[in-house]
């Protein structure tokens, strides 16, 4: 069982969010054995019942709670009324310069061959325990390694995943075979200068002379058309613009439909920004991660996209 370690909450006039361990709205501090995570419980919680349930995975390097403070999802679940799940990776440095292994990638989570996928099965069966989570919306997004973590669990547990939203980052797992289709909307910049749009071999992590090899995003998200069923031509849906220090940045929605599933794909596809996270940055310079974007709010994006969907058939999460 989870035990809770520190608990940030809302401990005014908030009303309950669940009996047992998550008495208020608020953020808490747990650990999983050796592993570690943080979850936010929404305001009037126990109104809202059952809970959709978001994972959201850091990028490499990162953590799940410099993750929490830039990803701009806390206020997207107070207002919606979902809770969001901020898993740790792993490294050696304590809860510092984490990773996931999402497949060929990364860093020590992958050398070591870390079980992610069973950490994050394990964290919802754990929190099903004392919150009521709806088991037909399990959603995933992640940011870089985080959202190439967020595709291997829709590639491994298919049956319990309603729909993923990855950022910045491409699927790289080995072996690909979803047990059943899963939506898709993938956010990506053309101009990202660490995960290569067009796939190749990446710049060296900071502070590393170690490299990684991407996929390209459009035949990524092939693999998923097949899967999804959906049309191998996408239709602009919409098309935004955004004034930038240096010219302009744009973002254009693809959606491939028909799908003849009931899954969907779609993909933001952005121009000018780098690979921080669209609508709130990144806590790393430039001159790692290219411009900043205010073009999208991905936290908005990935919600209204995923809430669309279920999976009435997912097994209990307990």
């Amino acid at each position: 069982m989870i035990a809770l370690v520190v608990v940030v909450a809302l401990l005014t006039a908030a009303p309950a969010a669940a009996a047992g361990r998550f008495p208020h709205a608020g953020d808490y501090d747990l650990k999983l054995g050796a592993r570690t995570l943080i979850v936010h419980v929404p305001r009037d919680a126990a109104a809202r019942a059952p809970l959709p349930v978001l994972i959201a995975f850091h990028g490499g390097g990162g953590n799940a709670t410099g993750f929490a403070r830039y990803a701009g999802l806390d206020g997207v679940a107070d207002r919606e009324g979902f809770v969001v799940v901020y898993p740790d990776g792993t490294g050696r440095q304590g809860r510092r310069l984490l990773t996931w292994n999402a497949g060929t990638c990364c860093g020590q989570a992958q050398t070591a061959h870390a079980d992610d996928v069973g950490f994050t099965l394990a964290i919802l069966r754990d929190l099903a325990r004392d919150l009521p989570l709806d088991r037909t919306r399990v959603y995933a997004t992640g940011h870089s390694n985080g959202a190439m973590m967020a595709y291997r669990l829709a590639a491994e547990a298919a049956e319990k995943v309603a729909a993923i939203a990855p950022v910045a980052g491409m699927m790289v797992v080995e072996r690909f075979a979803p047990a059943r289709p899963v939506p898709v909307l993938h956010i990506h910049s053309v101009d990202d200068p660490r995960a290569l749009y067009r796939g190749g071999l990446g710049p060296p992590f900071p502070g590393t002379d170690v490299r990684s090899r991407h996929p390209s995003v459009e035949g990524g998200l092939a693999r998923w058309l097949i899967v999804d069923r959906c049309s191998t031509e996408p239709r602009e849906a919409e098309s935004r613009r955004a004034p930038a220090t240096k010219g302009e940045h744009t973002a254009d929605l693809l959606v491939y439909e028909p799908c003849e599933s009931d899954a969907a794909v779609a993909h933001w596809r952005l121009t000018g920004a780098g690979h921080g996270w669209p609508g709130h940055g990144s806590p790393l310079p430039e001159r790692l991660m290219g411009p900043d974007t205010t073009v999208i709010d991905a936290a908005e994006e990935i919600w209204k996209f995923v809430a669309r969907f279920r999976r009435p058939d997912a097994p209990p999460l307990r």
